[in-house]
């Protein structure tokens, strides 16, 4: 009962992408995946001393919606705050 606090708290993170470019007008980032991102993930997004958490709303590839993308995939995501090439995608 202790210990099932701790493992609560201490959630791991699985690097899911890299950004490879942001459309700083758009608030989209292009993200070349590791893993799976599916809509309605909640992401972390880290670059250096920056980070912010975020919701998949919505997945495209090749301006085409879809709703997952797999390890490999190139996506646009739309993020809520602005990143930079380079960024580290999380699942959280």
């Amino acid at each position: 009962m202790f210990w099932d606090f701790f493992k609560r708290k201490s959630k791991v993170e699985q690097a899911v992408g890299k950004v490879v470019h942001f459309f700083d007008r758009l608030n989209v980032a292009v993200v070349r995946l590791s893993g799976t991102l599916a809509v309605g993930d909640k992401i972390k997004v880290k670059r250096g001393e920056d980070e912010f958490t975020d919701v998949v709303t919505s997945i495209q590839v090749n301006h085409v919606n879809v709703e997952n993308g797999g390890k490999g995939d190139e996506v646009a995501i739309l993020l809520s705050r602005a990143t930079k090439d380079g960024a580290r995608i999380y699942k959280v």
